[in-house]
């Protein structure tokens, strides 16, 4: 599995599909609805005397997309003889070649770069991303460009805000005058907190630079943020009939986060024992004739649908009907774009059962933006009130203990606060971010599975302080999914690949060292079963061990037999396995890694890969320190020089992380 750092906020990530209960066989492609018509800028642009600024964004779920939107808008109200626009990075330019010819027109640009996975920008970033890293060698070319830059990341990760603080630092080498420090969003703990704080050292900068002597005085008028709201339309049932009887096939050769396609479940079973009191599920997707192809090692993304019990608690505090037909709209009744912050493109028309079960996120705990927009529409005085303080620079601390640290959801908080009734245009809005796809690192190569997706899934069941019991979305899903050739309900879900650079070497005669517990096993499985098959090919092998750790043999010990079979068919030379409940002391990976100290560090002299797949807050760091461990003990480095031989494989792409 493999999560993005950053978590929808302000306005939601704008993935939408279209979900349609089907019984037939045959698998379509979908396509979310199209965004509202996007006004072009002319080229080249028209000099009206206004002063540009352009602000970017690089967002995996919506919340860098969010904060820039949320920036152009106050800044739109201060600065009234100034002119902004919002950028996509991944539309900036057509050609890598056009980012040097239109950076070296701007004159004063913004960006918003989230970070996520094991130091890696987001989808829409990664080719700006890829070009501005490689153009070093450029000189001073942007000494007429002032900038800020805005990193979202999560400080519990190695790499945090990685790709902020490279860019800042790029801009700065090439001339581009900083105007503030980078900001370091930190959303571990409240980033939106992160985001203010950054914005108000910004604003007299900016005062600077794009105010005159004569509109001074503007500066001391306080700006409230509108609470973001569609227009909605309800329908008669008789539209919901034809609606319902539409083909929304998409046509589109690329699938991707925004095209996703429909996947049926082919195989689906439980990997642990009935004995152990946790699950983890081993799920197959039937790609076939989908047109979706994958790589060994690549991410697929997966759209799951709400619990029904989430859905019915969302509908009893939303007070409306279950069968309520509606679509939202984002421009008025005569077509010009509705005032006020930016808003996600719509999703299809539907009832609200529907849209609370395929399109809003409910269980995540809601952002300080959603907090504001609950007390516009709370007729209890008391109740806006409090929601106001917890989302207040004086309620700071309390939001932080009794929503974030408590992991108070959305609906939680709407229960607290029954009189906030938001109408359906703020909710979906506002209030409730978009349901985002789940990433997972697929379990299977295409050289043995062609026509199928892997997947192995723990299932997400914990107890928060509040004493709700939460339910993973999409681990719940999978666990409660079935093949289609046994029933329609549950057995099959929007998809898409997403490219890693987690692959084998290209050539299999180099030696390769896996580290992967639990689940993280996951792309190893792959890589195993891709060099079965090279060795099916008659292709040479180099030597591979793998480090595999659970909790019991007899319990969690998932895939065992094929393990077992991979290393009988030479397709892993060593398994090693720790059991960290089977014994006396608690053995993890790491503690095997040192065992086989030697091992490693011949297999590193003689040019090996090293793979981590797992968890980035505990596994990985500790497997990252052994590793420095064991490069200063059977290299008899210092620190320093351990350090940096690790940093060097990581540089070369011979260090690769797949973490969460």
């Amino acid at each position: 599995m493999v999560l993005t750092t950053s978590i929808a906020v302000l306005i939601g990530c704008v993935v939408v599909l279209v979900w349609r209960r089907s019984g037939g066989r045959k698998p379509r492609a979908f396509e979310p609805p199209k965004p509202p018509a996007v006004e072009k800028e002319p080229e080249p642009e028209v000099d009206d005397g206004k002063k540009r600024v352009t602000i970017f964004f690089g967002t995996q779920t919506g919340t860098a997309e969010g904060f820039a939107k949320a920036m152009a808008e106050e800044a739109k109200a201060r600065y009234e003889k100034a002119a902004f626009k919002v950028v996509d990075l991944d539309d900036y330019a057509a050609e890598d070649e056009e980012y040097e010819e239109k950076l070296k027109k701007e004159d004063v640009a913004f960006f918003f770069l989230a970070t996520y996975g094991d130091g890696e920008p987001t989808d829409n970033a990664a080719r700006f991303y890829k070009w501005f890293c490689e153009g070093k060698e450029r000189g001073q070319w942007l000494q007429n460009l002032q900038y800020g830059v805005f990193g979202l990341g999560n400080r519990q990760y190695e790499h945090f805000n990685k790709v902020a603080k490279i860019v800042d630092d790029i801009l700065a080498e090439q001339g581009a005058k900083r105007l503030v420090p980078v900001g370091l969003g930190d959303d571990d703990q409240c980033i939106e907190d992160d985001f203010t704080a950054w914005r108000e050292l910004l604003w007299p900068e900016l005062d600077q630079l794009l105010r005159d002597e004569d509109d001074a005085t503007t500066a001391s008028t306080p700006y409230t943020a509108a609470v973001p709201e569609y227009r909605v339309v309800f329908h008669e049932p008789a539209y919901a009939k034809v609606d319902r009887s539409l083909s929304f096939a998409n046509g589109h050769a690329i699938v991707d986060a925004q095209h996703p396609c429909r996947a049926d479940v082919a195989i689906k079973k439980e990997l642990h024992s009935p004995a152990s009191d946790r699950s983890c599920t081993h799920l197959e997707f039937d790609i076939a004739g989908t047109g979706l192809t994958y790589e060994t090692g690549d991410h697929v993304g997966v759209y799951c649908e709400n619990l029904i019990e989430t859905v019915e608690e969302g509908l009893n505090l939303l007070g409306l009907s279950p069968d309520t037909y509606f679509s939202i709209h984002t421009d008025n009744e005569d077509g010009t774009p509705l005032g006020g912050s930016s808003l996600p493109p719509p999703f299809p028309p539907c009832t609200l059962r529907s849209a609370l079960t395929r399109y809003a996120d409910l269980l995540s705990s809601p952002k300080k933006s959603a907090l504001l927009a609950l007390a516009a529409h709370a007729s209890d005085p008391a109740d806006a009130d409090r929601l106001r303080h917890l989302a207040s620079p004086a309620g700071k601390d309390e939001y932080a203990q009794w929503i974030i640290a408590s992991q108070r959801s959305l609906l939680e908080v709407m229960a607290e606060f029954p009189s906030a009734k938001p109408p359906l245009g703020v909710f979906f809005a506002a209030v409730a971010p978009r349901l985002q796809p789940r990433y997972y690192s697929i379990s299977s190569s295409p050289r043995i599975a062609p026509s199928r997706i892997h997947v192995t899934c723990a299932l997400v069941y914990d107890k928060t302080a509040t004493g709700r019991i939460h339910k993973g979305v999409c681990s719940t899903w999978m666990k409660n999914a079935v093949p289609l050739s046994k029933s329609n309900e549950c057995s099959w879900a929007p998809i898409f690949v997403r490219q890693s650079n987690f692959k084998l070497p290209t050539d299999a005669k180099v030696p390769i060292i896996m580290i992967g517990p639990g689940t993280g096993l996951a792309p190893f499985r792959g890589f195993l079963q891709e060099r079965f098959a090279q060795k099916e090919d008659g292709a040479e092998l180099g030597p591979s061990i793998l480090f595999f750790g659970c909790r019991n043999r007899g319990m969690d010990y998932i895939y065992e037999e094929e393990l077992n079979n991979f290393v009988e068919s030479g397709a892993l030379s060593e398994l090693v396995v720790a059991f960290s409940r089977d014994g006396p002391t608690k053995e993890y990976v790491q503690h095997k890694m040192m065992e086989k100290a030697s091992d490693i560090w011949n297999m590193l002299s003689q040019g090996a890969y090293i793979y981590v797949c797992g968890d980035a807050k505990g596994m990985a760091r500790d497997v990252h320190r052994t590793l420095h461990t064991i490069a200063q003990e059977q290299g008899s480095l210092d620190s320093s020089k351990a350090e940096s031989m690790v940093k060097n494989l990581q540089m070369s792409g011979r260090y690769l992380r797949d973490v969460w």
